[in-house]
């Protein structure tokens, strides 16, 4: 697997998470890219939420569909990851999702 040099927030990602511990969302899967687009192309590392097909509607897991499968963004699992993980874009997701993403994370960090 390659290394995706240009990288948008919004982009689905291939990412490789590694073994992750207890209940972290391990192996490779999509990842949501939510970083700002500056930090994008200035950093060497990308914020991410893993993405999954599996799981339950729970609080700050927002659904969303992609390549024709349903899921949910697991905003509640929010990862930094070095750029050399990601091995593939796969696409992106609507605008639409991707503000109730933004607006999910705003709710958890927010006072």
């Amino acid at each position: 697997m390659g290394v995706v040099k240009e990288v948008k927030r919004g982009d689905v990602v291939l990412i490789r998470l590694g073994h992750g511990s207890g209940s972290e969302i391990r192996k490779t899967r999509p990842c949501l890219v939510v970083s700002p687009d500056e930090l994008n192309r200035q950093l060497p590392t990308l914020i991410v939420l893993p993405m999954t097909t599996g799981g339950h509607a729970y609080p700050f897991r927002i659904p969303c569909r992609f390549e024709g499968k349903s899921g949910f963004v697991v905003v509640d699992q929010v990862r930094t990851v070095d750029r050399t993980r990601a091995a593939t874009r796969l696409g992106a997701l609507s605008p639409r999702t991707m503000s109730t993403v933004l607006d999910a994370l705003q709710q958890m960090f927010a006072p």
